[in-house]
């Protein structure tokens, strides 16, 4: 099952493709696209046969292919491993008129869509997700960047990719700790969008008796199983595709892409990137939703129902008891969604709908984080 879907921006229009062995076609989707340049083929270390697999099949359509790899974890995403690519491509020759094309997970895109944003003042990116995180949401919608010591995310530039390819053959890669992390992307994505997709993870979750001791797995050898979630992923997609297109520079509708995210990068900064990045959103989910009963704005029903289903795919709500809250507290003031010396919290009010506010008392977060359960 493949499906294609358009961002269609005020800039650009790209589709997002996402179903079982479409990176074979990516030779035709490439000259379909008018890019017959030189290919950067920037991979993720641990797919370095696919890479190679890849730039194999690329050559023999007689293109151009550069290859390098990165090492994994969110520690790449690096002034040093942004200067190791550019060296690269620029040691080699890279032109305007080449590609950069992105292999791995969300760290990869980051950090190789910001080269391709900027080297030679930009070259075309093409993202090549390989983790259920990245093929749902940080693959699609431009953003790109690095990290920097005070916190994550901060230098980078948006950059629309040509074209997504997402094969979900890749997932069969991942240890099931990484892609047990991605579907915290894809619950948030039904609980501030599209409860029906909520419904449709919870519902299988029901029927497999998937739940906190005996969580989500994927059998690649059951055919039914991988269909029904590879529609699942389709289905998260589109929130993303769709939200992009209507707010390209995040100026509005897009920050509500970032629920569970300030919290969670806070989270994932202070314990050194221990924690995968989508098991701090999944921290991060829970304790939005808590601040949104502390205001009224949603029943306590919604944390409980959130909890069980992040718990049903494999997903912790606890804080690790080494975290300093307060020390989060002071990280929450530095985030990008920061406007005016307020912070802009996403809340949930009902499952498939949030909203932004600025407004939350300091000591509704503090008694949030401190009434937070440990690890």
């Amino acid at each position: 099952m493949t499906t294609t879907l358009t961002v269609t921006t005020s800039t650009t229009q790209y589709p997002v493709v996402t179903g079982a062995g479409v990176l074979a076609t990516l030779a035709d989707r490439l000259a379909e696209l008018g890019l017959r340049g030189a290919l950067w083929l920037v991979a993720d270390e641990h797919l370095a046969a696919v890479a190679e697999q890849t730039a194999a099949t690329l050559r023999a359509a007689d293109y151009r292919v550069h290859t390098i790899t990165v090492p994994s974890g969110e520690n790449s995403k690096s002034f040093a491993e942004l200067h190791r690519l550019y060296d690269w491509m620029i040691g080699n020759g890279i032109e305007r008129r080449d590609a950069v094309l992105a292999l791995g997970g969300g760290v990869i895109g980051d950090l190789a869509g910001f080269a391709a944003a900027t080297v030679l003042r930009g070259v075309a990116l093409v993202q090549l997700p390989s983790t259920l995180l990245a093929m749902v949401d940080a693959a699609v919608g431009g953003k790109t960047g690095i990290n920097h010591p005070l916190g994550k995310n901060l230098i980078g530039a948006f950059h629309q990719p040509r074209l997504v390819l997402a094969d979900t053959n890749l997932l069969a890669t991942l240890p099931p700790r990484e892609l047990r992390a991605g579907w915290a992307e894809v619950i948030k994505h039904g609980v501030i969008r599209d409860a029906g997709l909520f419904a449709a993870l919870a519902d299988l979750a029901a029927a497999r008796g998937w739940h906190a001791a005996n969580p989500a797995a994927w059998d690649a050898g059951d055919a039914e199983l991988t269909t029904e979630l590879t529609g699942i992923i389709a289905r998260a997609v589109a929130v993303k595709v769709e939200v992009v297109s209507i707010d390209e520079f995040e100026r509005g509708e897009r920050i509500t892409l970032n629920y569970g995210h300030t919290i969670g990068h806070a989270i994932e900064q202070l314990l050194g990137y221990r924690l995968l990045h989508g098991e701090c959103v999944a921290i991060g989910m829970d304790a939005a939703a808590r601040i949104a009963v502390a205001l009224g704005m949603c029943a306590p029903e919604l944390v409980e129902r959130q909890r069980a289903l992040l718990a049903a795919y494999g997903l912790a709500t606890a804080m690790p008891a080494d975290l300093d809250r307060e020390a989060i507290l002071a990280l929450i003031t530095r985030d990008k969604k920061v406007q005016a010396g307020k912070v802009r919290w996403v809340l949930p009010t009902a499952i498939g709908h949030v909203t932004v506010r600025s407004d939350v008392p300091i000591d509704v977060i503090e008694t949030v984080l401190s009434s937070s359960p440990a690890l």
